[in-house]
């Protein structure tokens, strides 16, 4: 692909449209950026991408940018722009930063996707692939941009990339090696029209990969299984329910592969991570080491050596026999729904945020069976509380701080405090990390009251 006098639009300058700028610049492109941050919030970072002759358009975008590029980039999490649509009926090609890496890339890339687990998925996976004795690369939404990769990418590397919906919107050549597909629910509605159109950017990992490629499925979810059949490449599946041919799955609290032969992987019991949706990704991983013909002996000793992620089910502290856990990344209904799963003791669920179109009602049942009282934060509180309509008792907190004491408060020791908000943090913190963090330096400070008997 020849990029040399190119006009081309960088849309957002994250961390991926910094790097796609660099690699465009690098390469002869006559670079814009349109981003809708004004110039004082962008900050020294105006200064930088002037100075290196690239043409910055901040405070909002303006038509004209994209109807006069030969190539336009959106970044990760852009959302729908009728500008984009114009440019695209314009027949202006519209690209994403993996589908533009693909083109230059050497090696292999393990593509994961899913509603929910893409990160821990892609983590352990990386880490098993390495440990393997391979030269494996994090990569995507929870590593390093795909595009940083390429100027030093050797035929021998293998990129394990976490794509998102909004990755893999605009691919047109984009092919993985290996394909994994975890899961998938309502998510993302202020983003796509609906289910219909979130579902299909996620097939989109899979209509380039051939007969020597492997697709990854979720055997429990007909949506995903369905896919076996979208193309010629091998398939595995992994399942919670059913013996498979050629995949993973869970029998008498064993985790079993199957390939040519059945072999008992590792106890359940063992499995670092809480909850039976960590066990969908420790499967996962395990067959994408399969495919790449990592013994088992060596798949088990990497999956158990796994600490998780921050964020994902992490245990903060226990205070008088109450645990108090941070999963502020289940920013969707289903992820939330997952956490409550995870523990059979009574929870303090602090819920809440900004909402991303989620169906608050399917936590109904759930919330019945497991959840003592909910704390709720955030923009959503009404919405949340309309549809759980009184199923548990419910508390409303002004911030994070006054939630953990409420929390507090009401827990019984045995009991666990849960921040699984089911919604983004834009309303209150920068991201989901901010939030955790938050989370955890409220409980800690919390401790310190106790201990000093100020509580």
């Amino acid at each position: 692909m020849e990029l040399k006098g190119k006009k081309a639009l960088v849309v957002g300058l994250g961390r991926t449209g910094e790097a796609v700028c660099a690699f465009l610049d690098q390469r002869g492109a006559r670079v814009k950026i349109s981003e809708k941050k004004s110039a004082e919030e962008l900050g020294k970072h105006v200064l930088f991408w002037q100075k290196r002759g690239v043409e910055v358009e901040a405070g909002g975008h303006e038509p004209h940018s994209f109807l006069e590029a030969d190539l336009i980039i959106p970044s990760p999490g852009v959302p729908y722009l009728p500008e984009l649509e114009a440019a695209r009926h314009k027949g202006v090609a519209i690209l994403s930063e993996i589908e533009l890496a693909f083109k230059f890339l050497k090696g292999k890339i393990v593509g994961i996707t899913g509603t929910n687990g893409k990160s821990t998925t892609a983590t352990l996976t990386h880490k098993i692939i390495k440990e393997g004795g391979f030269r494996s690369h994090l990569a995507g939404n929870i590593g390093t941009p795909l595009i940083q990769f390429v100027d030093y990418s050797q035929s021998d590397d293998i990129y394990v990339t976490e794509l998102s919906s909004f990755q893999l919107r605009y691919i047109d050549e984009f092919r993985a090696t290996v394909s994994v597909f975890l899961n998938i629910s309502l998510d993302h509605l202020d983003w796509h029209t609906d289910f219909d159109d979130y579902y299909e950017s996620k097939k989109n990992l899979f209509l380039n990969q051939k007969k020597d490629d492997t697709a990854i499925l979720n055997r429990d979810d007909p949506h995903i299984w369905d896919l076996r059949n979208m193309g010629e490449y091998h398939v595995y599946g992994f399942s919670q329910e059913r013996e498979l041919s050629h995949g993973c799955w869970i029998q008498n609290d064993w985790i079993i592969l199957a390939n040519e032969k059945q072999e008992k992987l590792m106890p359940t019991a063992e499995t670092p991570l809480l909850g039976a949706h960590n066990r969908e990704n420790i499967m996962a991983s395990a067959l994408v080491g399969l495919v790449f013909g990592i013994p088992s002996l060596d798949l088990k000793e990497s999956i158990k050596g796994f600490e998780g992620l921050e964020h994902r089910l992490e245990k903060v502290l226990t205070l008088g026999e109450v645990e108090f856990y941070n999963d502020s990344k289940a920013t969707n209904v289903n992820a939330t729904l997952k956490s409550i799963q995870s523990f059979s003791r009574p929870i303090i669920l602090i819920l809440g945020g900004r909402d991303k179109g989620g169906n608050f009602s399917l936590l109904r049942e759930p919330v019945k069976e497991r959840v003592k009282t909910i704390i709720l934060i955030g923009e959503a509180k009404d919405k949340i509380e309309k549809s759980l309509n009184a199923t548990v008792p419910v508390m409303r907190a002004s911030d994070l701080a006054e939630a953990v004491r409420f929390a507090h408060s009401v827990a019984l020791p045995g009991e666990v405090v849960l921040l699984a908000p089911g919604c983004t943090s834009f309303d209150m913190f920068r991201n989901f990390e901010d939030r955790g963090r938050a989370f955890k330096t409220e409980v800690y400070e919390l401790k310190k009251r106790v201990d000093n008997g100020k509580v």
